[in-house]
């Protein structure tokens, strides 16, 4: 019967069909626009332990992980190539030996919660790649050998494993994901934090800046972004044989900084009372350490974003 009207309806106003065609074509068209996602924001996150994390979840406050619940319906996380699923804790059971507590955090708990708070109807994903006790030299070289790996790496498979190569190969996968689904998405930055294992020893202490410079660019060649921001926090470790490595790797880091419009260093201070990015030990940031190197690292981004 609809069919039928139609016809006759057509049959005897075609100038007025016409009209209504174009008026229900323009309907759509802006509805479609109006529906239409905003891209998806996607952030890199990489490095050794300090990136991986030991905060304290049970630690935070009623009120913080309430809004984590809320944060985590627009921030999702990949880690370590494992499934996308919303912003949450990790759990280490060799960690848990060590620090006495089951659930962890590393900085993407505060830059989450920054940007969400910047950006609340934004969808965010962040794609991270973390192991600790790797170096720039050796697992995370965008230049991989077997020579360089065993030349600083323990021995197992962090002289295996090309870390760098493993996220660029997880960016892809997801990103060829979005592109099938018709997704649009924009990579917005990267955050480092990584070094302490470069400073212990001699040969990648010392060609620690050069090395970040070539990290820089091989991110921002490889996901083809190419004033890609770089947010990185400076190392203030003491650990190693090279006694003065902590502070070759940290000048590096600042003349990183100073030489890259588009790379920003969180300083740190050396003073062990650690009260600027509180730590468990003389390594490690605690909840209220990760919490405030979270947050100067999402700032610092903004500042890229805005």
């Amino acid at each position: 019967m609809v069919g039928t009207q139609y016809i006759a309806s057509h049959t005897e106003n075609n100038s007025s069909m016409k009209n209504t065609l174009i008026i229900l074509f323009l309907f759509c068209l802006f509805s479609a626009c109006a529906k239409k996602e905003e891209p998806l924001k996607i952030l890199l996150l990489a490095g050794q332990s300090n990136m991986e994390g030991a905060g304290n979840y049970d630690e935070l406050s009623s009120a913080e992980m309430e809004a984590f619940k809320v944060i985590s319906k627009k921030v999702k996380l990949c880690s370590n190539s494992t499934a996308v699923a919303p912003l949450s804790y990790y759990e280490m059971p060799q960690k848990s030996k060590k620090y006495g507590f089951p659930r962890f955090f590393g900085p993407e708990f505060f830059i989450a919660k920054i940007l969400n708070q910047k950006y609340p109807e934004q969808e965010f994903l962040f794609i991270k790649h973390s192991k600790g006790g790797t170096s720039l030299y050796g697992a995370w070289s965008p230049d991989w050998t077997p020579e360089k790996a065993q030349a600083v790496e323990r021995k197992g498979e962090k002289q295996e494993r090309r870390f760098y190569h493993e996220h660029i190969a997880n960016i892809k996968h997801l990103t060829d994901s979005l592109a099938k689904a018709e997704r649009d998405y924009e990579i917005i930055g990267i955050v480092w934090m990584q070094g302490e294992n470069d400073a212990a020893k001699e040969v990648s202490a010392v060609t620690y800046g050069d090395n970040l410079r070539h990290l820089i660019a091989a991110y921002r060649r490889d996901v083809k972004v190419e004033n890609l921001p770089f947010v990185f926090g400076q190392i203030n470790s003491t650990y190693g044989r090279f006694k003065s490595g902590p502070a070759v790797v940290r000048k590096s880091m600042e003349k990183v900084a100073e030489k890259d419009a588009f790379c920003s260093m969180i300083p740190t201070s050396t003073d062990t009372s650690w009260s600027d990015y509180p730590k468990h030990e003389g390594v490690h940031y605690n909840t209220e350490g990760q919490r405030r190197l979270g947050t100067a690292m999402a700032n610092a981004l903004m500042a890229y974003l805005e």
